[in-house]
């Protein structure tokens, strides 16, 4: 009783005095009041992971493209074939939609939005694809990423509020490279009133999304291997996948991506010897940890 005592002001302390937004201008509110059934109690520190199925998750793998100026990416298929074993090893259902055309992937994403989730933990996404900043590749046109995750807010997807959506991205977000810096190793000479039983959330709160690559720069891709990045977040997947919660298992496969590859284009000077490291994107609330079903 103390601790919801203790929680309870707590939430009332923040809401004394008036509450602005840092923005300019005539605001639009577009959010409907909806109510879903909660998933997990209010300061739960884990997600519920223990529903009946771990959830969906879909791949777009695309390889080749209507816009000839797109070359085929090869070794989009090894990725995407080590990415859906992983997944099913954590007892996901798995879905692989290969080529799709925009239409294609819309219809999909919208099929899997009015989907029942109830009797599932989460959702994942995963895109393979040309990209550059602010937009990715389908068969035929470039398409803005929010048009896939607006499809997963808690207003418009009542079922998975309140539970992780998973987004994972491998594409260029432009064409910068990054060249790395070296680093020498150090010698010693070298010196509201609100109940607590129910609560409210942002109707964005819950998702995360990872990128092979920062804003601007390039994705790198083994043509026989894999991406670097997909091969990074397959390696830890499999290794830790159930040892360590999401954010963890993020933060080993950055490090995997900026301290095992470098890129080898001999015959290319301003393309050798490259570096890459992804960035994650989270609006998680919990810890999120795959356990085993």
């Amino acid at each position: 009783m103390e601790n919801n005592q203790n929680n309870h002001d707590a939430v009332n302390s923040h809401n004394h005095g008036g509450d602005e937004g840092d923005a300019w201008g005539v605001h639009e509110n577009n959010s409907k009041n909806v109510s879903t059934w909660m998933p997990v109690d209010r300061y739960a520190s884990e997600y519920n992971m223990k529903h009946k199925k771990r959830g969906s998750a879909l791949i777009f793998n695309h390889e080749t493209f209507t816009n000839h100026t797109l070359k085929a990416r090869a070794g989009t298929n090894v990725d995407a074939e080590n990415l859906s074993n992983c997944l099913k090893k954590l007892h996901f259902s798995v879905e692989m939609c290969k080529d799709f055309m925009f239409k294609e992937i819309h219809g999909k994403i919208e099929k899997l939005a009015k989907t029942d989730h109830s009797d599932s933990d989460c959702i994942l996404i995963a895109i393979l694809s040309h990209g550059e900043f602010g937009s990715i590749y389908a068969r035929d046109i470039p398409y803005n990423l929010d048009s896939i995750w607006s499809f997963f807010t808690a207003d418009r997807c009542p079922t998975l509020a309140g539970k992780p959506k998973l987004f994972f991205i491998q594409a260029c977000q432009g064409d910068r490279l990054d060249g790395g810096v070296t680093l020498l190793q150090r010698t010693e000479t070298d010196s509201g009133s609100v109940s607590s039983m129910s609560y409210r959330i942002p109707t964005h709160a819950d998702f995360l999304i990872a990128y092979s690559t920062i804003p601007g720069f390039y994705s790198w891709r083994n043509t026989t291997k894999g991406s670097w990045f997909i091969q990074s977040l397959c390696q830890e997947l499999t290794a830790n996948g159930t040892k360590y919660d999401l954010l963890t298992l993020l933060t080993f496969v950055c490090q995997r991506v900026a301290l095992d590859f470098e890129s080898n284009t001999p015959d290319c000077e301003t393309m050798h010897q490259q570096k890459q490291i992804p960035c994650v994107t989270t609006m998680l609330t919990r810890l999120l940890r795959f356990h085993d079903k």
